[in-house]
């Protein structure tokens, strides 16, 4: 099964270093994924400044700066992994370098048959 795993950290941890997982946290992570055959993809999100929300209503397409709403925590990246259950998931989502200060929200890849 493929997973998401969605990572919220506070918007106060963003922009202070001390306070994040260092950048060798991150790689062992990553690391630990790849050598499990675990790994689909990942990326980093810059900052809330950077956001765009698009939205179509009655045909008018509304863009406003920044994220959809204003929250306590900021969606600052994601892993996409293959577990074979949810639980698997969930225990690498509990080994991510922000789980300590941070959220990750685990949630299923919908699969469509393609005919």
């Amino acid at each position: 099964m493929k997973f998401m795993l969605l990572l919220y950290v506070p918007k106060e941890v963003r922009d202070d270093p001390d306070a994040r997982a260092s950048m060798e946290d991150w790689m062992a992570y990553g690391r630990s994924l790849t050598d499990a055959g675990a790994h689909l993809g990942d990326n980093a999100l810059e900052g809330l400044e950077a956001a765009t929300t698009v939205r179509v209503r009655d045909g008018e397409t509304l863009v406003t700066d920044g994220p959809f709403a204003e929250t306590k925590e900021m969606l600052g990246g994601y892993y996409a992994i293959d577990a074979p259950d949810r639980e698997a998931a969930v225990a690498w989502a509990a080994k991510v370098p922000n789980a300590p200060y941070g959220t990750v929200e685990v949630r299923p890849v919908m699969e469509f048959d393609q005919p």
